[in-house]
């Protein structure tokens, strides 16, 4: 079984959102890029928000609870933000977050080597590959 978070991103390819703001996707590569930023800000900006919202997920890397149980903590910290969304929302606290995210880097150049040996980063450079491949195909087809 393929281990989350070995499908990376490509390196030496254009990958920040802002990089692709004057210039669009010109090959496989570059469309898988920009995808895999914008799902990763969406991902983090959502779990940065209730993270800053309800501090019980964001007390630190070691488990206080069963995997159920934090399952069940972070679905009603998600109902309960959306809830409060719709009635007072706090564009304060959407815009911390997102100062926060635009000085953080996804990944650092230690992280990416650690993930890069292994028998599960080559299934999942093969199976980014393929992915890439339809994007970009489904992509030029679309475009004008």
């Amino acid at each position: 079984m393929l281990k989350s978070g070995l499908i990376t991103p490509y390196r030496g390819v254009r990958y920040h959102l802002k990089e692709y703001s004057t210039r669009a996707p010109e090959n496989a590569q570059e469309i898988f890029n920009h995808r895999h930023a914008s799902l990763c800000n969406v991902i983090e900006r959502a779990f940065g928000v209730l993270k800053k919202r309800f501090p019980i997920i964001a007390s630190g890397t070691e488990a206080h609870y069963s995997v159920d149980t934090t399952t069940k903590i972070v679905l009603a910290c998600g109902i309960l933000h959306n809830y409060l969304m719709g009635v007072d929302p706090d564009e304060r606290l959407i815009a911390e977050v997102d100062r926060e995210l635009m000085n953080n880097e996804i990944c650092t150049e230690e992280e990416y080597r650690m993930n890069n040996n292994s028998d599960d980063s080559r299934q999942g450079a093969i199976i980014r590959d393929a992915i890439a491949a339809r994007m970009w195909a489904d992509y030029a087809s679309n475009r004008p």
